[in-house]
């Protein structure tokens, strides 16, 4: 019989339909030498076929046997899993950490939101990016929720998305401080999770309720 992905397992079964993906939490894509020694380490003990850097900044250990995954999972501290109908890894780049270019400190709010949201439910799948100027490296326009920095704080986007059916996001609001990027984050989501018909996107929900609606709701 052919497999399916298993969500509880954080796991993604392959084009083989047989073997399967994880990828283990790295908030942001910022690792430490350990934790890159540790998926190398893991990838060959279990014997995975290879490993791939991916666009949400992760590390996919790919060509896995489903009877090794709760005993892969042990290996790491950081257990969590964001598969299936969940907000997925917050995008981020360097910020004013390291790029010349930056206007505001995109890991400082990334990692806060990572903290806080990575792996919860959701109507679908929801992504969130936070770049530290208006470059948008971490692709906040194609985010179901988008932030990226100015000299005068952190302006907010809504309802991007990527994939088939590509579409950008809306501005919503600019000059937040970190701490008020957070708490528009929260409105969000719940407005979604109150108002989101699965499987539409954020975006899809905006336009089905009207964006008046929406800015009422999170803005107030």
């Amino acid at each position: 019989m052919a497999k399916t992905n298993i969500p509880e397992k954080g796991a993604i079964v392959q084009r083989d339909l047989e073997t399967f993906a994880i990828h283990p939490h790295i908030p942001g894509g910022f690792a430490d030498p350990a934790l890159l020694r540790k998926i190398a380490d893991v990838a060959e003990k279990y014997g995975a076929k290879f490993v791939k850097l991916t666009g949400a900044q992760r590390i996919a250990i790919i060509g896995i046997q489903e009877e090794d995954l709760d005993k892969i999972w042990a290996e790491f501290d950081d257990k969590s899993k964001a598969i299936g109908l969940t907000i997925r890894s917050i995008q981020m780049c360097p910020g004013t950490r390291s790029c010349k270019k930056a206007k505001q400190d995109s890991p400082g709010l990334g990692f806060a939101l990572d903290k806080e949201y990575y792996g919860k439910p959701a109507p679908a799948k929801f992504k969130i990016g936070v770049s530290g100027c208006s470059n948008c490296c971490s692709d906040s326009w194609m985010k179901d929720l988008g932030f990226y920095g100015t000299d005068d704080g952190f302006t907010a986007v809504v309802g991007g998305k990527g994939g088939g059916t590509p579409k950008p996001g809306r501005e919503l609001i600019k000059n937040l401080t970190a701490e008020q990027a957070v708490a528009l984050t929260e409105k969000v989501i719940a407005f979604y999770r109150k108002n989101g018909q699965s499987p539409e996107r954020l975006g899809a929900t905006i336009e089905r309720v009207g964006f008046d609606t929406f800015t009422k709701a999170v803005l107030l």
